[in-house]
């Protein structure tokens, strides 16, 4: 979509709350400031006032207003915005575009999803679309049953073995999953999170104990240049979530060759799911690295994004919003040293450690 002077409607994530922090109205802002330099007409949706996006000086109209279908659909009965950006408003704005497509509204209104389609949405959050679109260019996933009821889930672990992990769909920091070492705490897992999914649908997993978590923050445009912005590497073993675990960049204990295994094969997992703009590949490591499998990726901006953008310079946020509006990353200058285009990555000569906080005092 190039036609600058146009409007365009960005989702924001709602209320910042436990499992989501603020990393989404930072993604959200830089999308809004990067479609206002290119020429758009910026409209912007979100339920909370305590950000800095939902400042008048964001955008040039700023509903604060609920994340519901109802009312996107009166803004664009008002509005007749040509195109929308859900995938820098986190879970819930992702999750709201899914709803609307399936609705049938963007297309009724004549409305383009901008950047990561729909359809490549549910082949990334949907777990056993996803499995399958792995198991389809041969990359290795954890064993594992997509189930919708407890007993299905009981059966899977009668011909397997303890422990799991179990992955709701469609749920935002990893709500309602966890891992399960025994019957009675995964019908208490698997209760939750299909109570939690709002497509009522778990992974099981084989929880592979003692592996390690690699993420590679990658961005594609829509002509399929690509780059890794940053690898990271957690701390903490499988089963604690990125956002509560200790996450080093750039990754420090694997050979040239090993760490090139996992970004080409991040670049052909991105080209598979045909993302247009940030994402973040996860990936099992066994503990001498001679093994990995596929976690999972999310098709979107994340608190991974805002992390990587900060351990190297590379504004992920703003070039994605820019990428979802058509540019390339080969048009578009190095944001980090102003010379060469975007498509270079950051080579970094120093180490970021990122510690989790919990404030307990409020």
């Amino acid at each position: 979509m190039k036609t600058p002077g146009g409007s365009i409607l960005v989702l924001g994530s709602g209320p910042i709350r436990i499992g989501q922090a603020a990393e989404f109205d930072y993604s959200g802002s830089q999308a809004c400031r990067a479609l206002r330099e290119m020429g758009y007409h910026v409209i912007l949706l979100n339920s909370n006032p305590a950000t800095i996006q939902t400042d008048t000086a964001m955008a040039d109209v700023v509903y604060i207003r609920p994340l519901e279908a109802e009312v996107v659909e009166r803004i664009l009965t008002t509005h007749r915005p040509s195109g929308v950006i859900a995938t820098l408003g986190g879970q819930v704005a992702l999750n709201l575009c899914v709803e609307l497509h399936r609705r049938g509204l963007w297309e009724r209104f004549g409305v383009e999803v901008l950047g990561t389609s729909p359809r490549s949405v549910q082949r990334s959050e949907g777990r056993e679309d996803f499995r399958q679109a792995m198991l389809g260019i041969s990359e290795p996933v954890i064993e594992s049953i997509y189930v919708d009821n407890v007993e299905s889930a009981l059966q899977f672990a009668s011909v397997s073995s303890f422990p799991f992990i179990i992955r709701p769909d469609y749920t935002l920091g990893g709500t309602g999953g966890g891992v399960a070492f025994g019957p009675d705490s995964l019908t208490e897992r698997v209760t939750e999170g299909l109570r939690l999914s709002p497509v009522s649908r778990v992974l099981v997993e084989r929880y592979l104990q003692g592996w390690r978590e690699i993420e590679l923050e990658v961005i594609r445009d829509g002509a399929g240049n690509r780059l890794c912005v940053c690898g990271m590497e957690n701390v903490d073993p499988m089963g604690i979530h990125t956002g509560d675990s200790i996450v080093v960049a750039p990754v420090l204990t694997l050979s040239d060759g090993q760490w090139q295994r996992l970004r080409f094969a991040a670049f052909r997992i991105v080209d598979e799911l045909e993302i247009i703009g940030a994402c973040n590949v996860q990936f099992a490591l066994s503990p001498d690295a001679g093994e990995y499998a596929v976690i999972e990726v999310n098709p979107r901006a994340s608190r991974s994004s805002a992390l990587a953008s900060k351990a190297t310079g590379y504004p992920i946020a703003r070039v994605a919003a820019r990428i979802a509006a058509g540019s390339l990353l080969t048009e578009m200058t190095n944001p980090v040293t102003g010379v060469g285009s975007a498509l270079s990555e950051p080579a970094l000569d120093y180490v970021v450690v990122k510690l989790p906080r919990w404030p307990f005092e409020k």
